[in-house]
């Protein structure tokens, strides 16, 4: 009895094994048919699709099932506009690996790809409890807990709930020194340091971005990523100096910056993967980073007055972005282009370059145009550049209406109180007393706004110029200060080394001192994008979110085919096709 019974055990131990084979045998077929027809140039999804779809009527085991419900998921969600099945997919592929043990890479990755979606479709009450669940459950995980913490703060940055999103990069900065990672505990501070700058909070700022340093000098690892770190680092720390009006002071910082964007240059990217799996991060592509220091330079350039090479090397970082998109459609690219262009549109009609300065706000709508997020976060900015284009050509009906929209768009202090200084030339250039008088009173007495000496006091200063020259009257003399190397005799107008007490009709009271505020059109674009991304073996850059997540290690022949538990995303790269 014993040997029937063991030989009928050993038969239907050999019956499964043979069964489980026959079915990786198919399996393997219908995955390996998706992915010819997925990198096939021109793409055809239709019939990826397809292949995978016809692993269901097999009816195959739960891992199986899951695995392919998140591969239809991710397929129809990069490559289609079909959001209700890429929803539907992925959901399941939710719900069928939470029964699963012992299968993070497909769990976590359904629960990141669907609350992205869920953003998409702005369900963003759908895609916050989602994402603190996976949360919740991912402890065991490093790689996902971080990667599922930063994706949470970047969804409270989009909702400008800056609070709640520097309580969870604090969490993950803690969670990352607990598990031994210095380098991705530098990259939630650094992330926080950014938030912070935003909120204003300059006090925390200062011994967060010192910790930092600290962090970034003393950590020893891939050189690549230690170098972004450095990148980070300065960034924040030149916007830091430059948002306090420190012009002369960021110099050293900025010809750092310039050095380590060099030296990145000349690294390779083919470094071996970190063995902690929460260092599996970075920042941005180098090629990114080239132009954010090209970025960060135009800003120091315009605000010490040096248009010459503001011009320059706004000129290069836009020949720099147009070679980039050719072969990337990351929307980071489309926020940099932007801001430099808001930048030289400044410059030229601070040079007297008008029809050009036309043109280039031209180029801005457009850009505006192909992305909603896009057009919110400058809506306030590029109204605010109508208006000088309105001024520089005497139209001031015009231009007090597009600074009267730009003041109802922004709730940013130092570009409001840029636009009413704008705003209060117009009425004295109309000569409307009460409205002059009402827009002056605004900068000096506004109470529901943080008042920061080094925010206000240039527009205060400028405005207390024209009091001098008897252009308006002065409403508070006995509270104004000077500070140093700010006062308005340091302030050079365009073409003119004195004013008449009427000032020409084609000037424009723009100031380089006084450009567009970089943390309103810089640090708030930028903030909502550059929360870092994942390396990912084996992957290529995705068409739509390429700063999160890049190509590292060698690419495998299927790369639809089950892979051992870890980080696993279906490569999304190519344009899409059917």
């Amino acid at each position: 009895m014993a040997a029937q019974a063991a030989a009928a055990a050993a038969q239907a131990a050999a019956a499964q094994a043979a069964q489980a084979e026959a079915a990786e045998s198919w399996y393997l077929a219908l995955l390996g048919f998706a992915e010819h027809f997925r990198t096939s140039s021109p793409p055809k999804i239709r019939l990826c699709v397809h292949c995978l779809q016809a692993v269901f009527p097999f009816k195959p085991p739960q891992r199986i099932e899951a695995r392919t419900h998140l591969q239809l998921g991710s397929v129809l969600y990069h490559h289609t506009k079909n959001s209700e099945q890429a929803r539907s997919h992925l959901e399941k592929a939710w719900l069928i690996s939470q029964q699963i043990p012992q299968f993070e890479d497909v769990k976590f990755e359904a629960a990141s790809l669907l609350s992205e979606l869920y953003c998409q479709e702005n369900s963003v009450d759908a895609a916050k409890p989602l994402l603190r669940k996976a949360i919740q459950i991912s402890q065991q995980t490093p790689y996902w807990h971080c990667r599922l913490l930063f994706q949470l703060a970047q969804l409270h940055t989009l909702e400008k709930d800056l609070v709640s999103a520097c309580d969870l990069l604090g969490v993950g900065a803690e969670y990352a020194r607990v598990v031994g990672s210095e380098y991705t505990r530098a990259l939630f501070l650094l992330s926080k340091g950014m938030l912070l700058l935003m909120e204003r909070k300059l006090q925390e700022v200062h011994p967060l971005l010192t910790l930092c340093g600290q962090i970034v000098e003393n950590w020893q690892g891939n050189p690549i990523q230690k170098e972004s770190l450095r990148v980070f680092f300065l960034v924040l720390q030149v916007t830091h100096y430059l948002d306090a009006g420190q012009v002369k002071s960021v110099k050293p910082c900025l010809k750092q910056l310039q050095q380590c964007i060099q030296t990145i240059s000349t690294l390779h990217d083919d470094e071996i993967l970190p063995s902690n799996p929460a260092d599996l991060f970075h920042w941005l592509p180098k090629e990114h980073m080239c132009v954010l220091v090209y970025l960060v330079t135009v800003m120091h350039s315009m605000q010490a007055g040096y248009l010459e090479k503001a011009q320059k090397y706004t000129d290069k970082a836009l020949m720099q972005l147009e070679k980039l998109k050719m072969l990337d459609c990351s929307p980071i690219l489309s926020s940099f282009q932007v801001i430099l262009l808001e930048h030289i549109i400044m410059c030229r009609l601070v040079t007297g370059h008008k029809a050009t300065a036309l043109q280039e706000i031209s180029q801005v709508c457009q850009l505006c145009q192909q992305s909603p997020r896009l057009f919110s976060n400058h809506a306030a900015q590029l109204h605010t550049l109508l208006g000088l284009y309105c001024v520089s050509v005497n139209c001031m009906d015009n231009a007090e209406a597009q600074f009267t929209t730009a003041l109802r768009l922004t709730n940013h202090q130092e570009l409001w109180a840029f636009i009413v200084t704008n705003l209060a030339s117009v009425y004295i250039r109309e000569g409307n007393r009460h409205q002059e008088v009402v827009a002056v009173q605004f900068v000096g007495k506004d109470q529901s706004r943080p008042q920061l000496p080094c925010q206000v006091g240039g527009p205060r200063r400028v405005l207390c110029f024209l009091c001098s020259l008897g252009w308006c009257e002065h409403p508070w003399a006995p509270d104004f200060t000077v500070y140093p190397d700010t006062s308005p005799s340091t302030l050079p107008f365009y073409k003119s080394a004195a004013f008449t007490k009427t000032p020409p009709s084609c000037d424009v009271l723009l100031f380089p001192q006084l450009s567009l505020p970089p943390s309103g059109s810089f640090l708030c674009a930028w903030a909502l994008l550059l929360l870092p991304g994942t390396l990912q073996r084996g992957q290529a850059i995705p068409a739509r979110n390429s700063e999160d997540v890049q190509c590292r290690g060698p690419e495998p022949a299927h790369r639809l085919l089950p892979r051992p538990p870890g980080p696993h995303l279906l490569c999304v790269g190519e344009p899409q096709g059917e």
